[in-house]
């Protein structure tokens, strides 16, 4: 009777056992990809969450010295929280290709922002660097902005060029033109962790797009060996790199804000001394609400309050990797690719310098560090993130043809 029925009926497939039907699976495929968006807004909420209260308790000490308030810090970090939030909310419904045609202009931008830095009557030095531009009641660090930037010019140029990966010339002339220009200028202001992480990002940017191994490492190599000399070059980064290799040498002087972090990661044990009952945040731990964050966290909440955080971070990476892998075009997987890379190299950069695994370079960690500018673009990328994933679905409407599909030497 079944081999009658099927002779009756040629277009229906027989479903082995075990075997999905097409429409099994594509609902299966829909409940993953669910998943993974459910995955980077629960692990990007939490994260930004616990950096409120960990800025509040962090910060507590040094803004009621400075201000007369405890939580003076704390109400610019929520402040700031919401303005990305509305940033998320702007690029979770802008299409993620738009960014191929915007990433030119937004260079632009950053270029003119990182000029404007460096000149005295509109940039704030701070800590011996000029980052910053006052405005108004804000701050705007231009290096922040640049991260994003950079990241969608990279993965313009590499989409478009993505039929000549294996000729250097084509794609890396307009790549070193746009990546090295905004390096010299954050060069000039100095902001070498910035510089680490957008060079660690473009790599790995780089191996996505499937450029090939001997490249990656002369690339690598000649990056890493430029930037340690121009590090040799400025007493300020010398002084951090001698205080990382021997940092109880000079535990007085030099390594102090080193050794006051591991003091404080130490004291916290298993399950820490309680929130906001940190002794190194009374002005023991420097930056302690900004770069050195998680060694309060660290103290306050143990090492079940540190594995949580990179068991988030972690999560949050896992989220972009599927994106990207998800991604409808090349630009897409490009563009996911290089915002997960920059948050990823952001955190191991940041949580290796408060550990003593990587000397200090000022940058702060994703979501928890005190700073509107970096929490404000980095929450915008988010919104990108989830842009593409959506696009990724199953089920979604086709993206449109992107500008990578053409051959292009420019």
């Amino acid at each position: 009777m079944r081999s009658e029925a099927v002779m009756r009926a040629p277009n229906l497939r027989v479903v082995r056992a075990g075997e999905l039907t097409p429409a099994a699976a594509r609902a299966r495929a829909e409940r993953s990809a669910r998943r993974t968006m459910v995955a980077l807004i629960a692990s990007v909420g939490l994260l930004t969450g616990i950096g409120l209260v960990m800025v509040l308790s962090a910060s507590s000490v040094s803004a009621f010295a400075q201000y007369g308030s405890s939580f003076v810090f704390f109400k610019r970090q929520l402040l700031y929280a919401g303005l990305g939030l509305v940033a998320a909310v702007i690029t979770m419904r802008v299409p993620y290709l738009r960014w191929q045609r915007w990433w030119a202009p937004m260079f632009v931008a950053t270029m003119v922002l990182l000029i404007l830095v460096l000149h005295p009557a509109t940039g704030t030095e701070a800590g011996g660097a000029a980052r910053w531009m006052q405005l108004g009641l804000f701050s705007l660090q231009p290096s922040e902005v640049a991260k994003l930037a950079l990241v969608a010019a990279t993965a313009g140029i590499l989409s478009k060029n993505i039929r000549y990966v294996d000729d250097p010339i084509v794609w890396g002339t307009p790549l070193v033109a746009v990546v090295g220009s905004a390096s010299i200028l954050i060069i000039l202001q100095p902001d070498f962790g910035t510089l680490m992480v957008i060079a660690a990002t473009v790599l790995t940017m780089l191996f996505v797009a499937g450029v090939r191994l001997r490249v990656l490492v002369a690339t690598a190599v000649v990056g890493a060996s430029a930037g340690f000399f121009l590090m040799l070059q400025h007493g300020y980064s010398r002084a951090r790199l001698l205080a990382f290799l021997h940092p109880w040498a000079d535990a007085h002087n030099g390594g102090w804000q080193i050794t006051q972090g591991l003091i404080a990661l130490g004291s916290g044990h298993l399950f820490g001394v309680g929130l906001g009952a940190s002794r190194q945040k009374w002005m023991y731990v420097p930056n302690a609400h900004t770069d050195f964050i998680f060694s309060i966290l660290g103290e306050e909440l143990g090492l079940l309050g540190e594995i949580t955080v990179l068991l988030l971070f972690g999560l949050l990476l896992f989220a972009g990797v599927r994106i990207a892998l998800r991604a409808p075009d090349t630009f897409g997987r490009l563009l996911a690719g290089g915002i997960t890379a920059w948050i990823g190299v952001q955190a191991l950069v940041n949580l290796g310098a408060v550990t003593g695994l990587l000397p200090i370079t000022g940058v702060p960690l994703p979501f928890m560090s005190f700073g509107g500018s970096s929490l404000v673009v980095t929450l915008a990328a988010m919104g990108i993130l989830v842009n593409i994933a959506r696009a990724g679905a199953p089920g979604a409407r086709s993206a449109p043809r992107a500008r990578s599909s053409r051959p292009a030497r420019t």
